[in-house]
């Protein structure tokens, strides 16, 4: 088996709807892709209704599932509840809700507009409350349990992060209500878990963040342990296991898949990973001389 291999045995998912917001590009078409496989009925939502379509046929084509585009401004509860009433008329359910949808870019803080901070903490954190309120009111009040709700956060949602300060406050947000709402709505049956990825390159997201000549400048699979960045069936197969039943016992957890990148930026020696052994040498006698005074 390789980390590239899917994970999970064939109709892991079957019988169950997955919504997934921002699931017509990026990381959410390949969970997308993934949970098709395993069998689920699949709704992707974004603001852009053809890029959705194209994903929807393309994947319904591939995999031979059902896929359902729904265009969608998650920062507008109407246009999510009636993204909840599609999903219900085409499949009569919906199990699983994926707060994938982001926006995020690079910058000096001192530099965005209060709008350019606003457009952000709303599609991360007012989109994935709203997302999050209309499925749960659903659930509770119909009474449907064995249901989860992951949502994609960042390791910087709990250490921070210069330069992405709107995407740092709102994904910190997300994380919190996840944490919340695990005890608070795990008496519905209603599970609340966590994703927290490290560098998986994506077309879009890649590019503001890391744009021109700074990918060279600014290696960001350097500061990864592991010396790679993430292949996108790692973290499909995580969130396929996380909202399976398989996993029905986790709740309220974050779990990292970052090749170690946050632990090596918050270890105060870290940098000291390029010494060569010849400098190590020379280190030793300078510590047993500091010794010996």
């Amino acid at each position: 088996m390789h980390y590239t291999e899917p994970m999970l045995k064939p109709e892991a998912l079957k019988g169950k709807t997955i919504i997934i917001t921002g699931g017509g590009t990026g990381l959410g078409k390949s969970m997308t892709r993934y949970f098709l496989t395993l069998g689920a009925n699949v709704v992707i939502s974004s603001r852009k209704l053809e890029v959705l379509q194209k994903t929807a046929d393309e994947l319904q084509q591939e995999t031979g599932g059902k896929v359902l585009a729904v265009q969608c401004d998650v920062r507008n509860y109407l246009e999510v509840e009636k993204m909840l009433e599609s999903t219900l008329q085409t499949f009569g359910g919906v199990d699983v809700l994926v707060n994938n949808a982001a926006g995020n870019f690079i910058s000096p803080t001192e530099r965005l507009s209060p709008k350019a901070f606003d457009v952000i903490v709303d599609i991360v954190l007012r989109g994935s409350y709203n997302c999050t309120l209309a499925l749960g009111k659903h659930w509770i009040k119909n009474k449907q349990t064995n249901k989860a709700v992951l949502s994609i956060v960042t390791t910087y949602a709990w250490t921070g992060s210069a330069y992405v300060v709107p995407s740092a406050c709102a994904k910190a947000g997300v994380l919190a209500m996840t944490r919340s709402l695990a005890v608070e709505w795990a008496k519905y049956g209603i599970r609340m878990n966590a994703i927290a990825p490290g560098p998986f390159p994506t077309k879009g997201a890649w590019d503001r963040l890391v744009p021109g000549n700074f990918k060279e400048r600014f290696d960001l699979v350097k500061q990864v342990p592991l010396r790679r960045a993430g292949e996108h069936q790692e973290l499909s197969n995580l969130a396929a296991y996380l909202v399976s039943d398989y996993s029905s016992y986790i709740n309220g957890e974050v779990v990292t898949i970052d090749g170690g990148e946050w632990l090596q930026g918050a270890g105060e020696f870290n940098l000291f990973d390029d010494v060569t052994p010849e400098e190590w040498d020379l280190v030793e006698k300078m510590v047993r001389g500091a010794k010996s005074e």
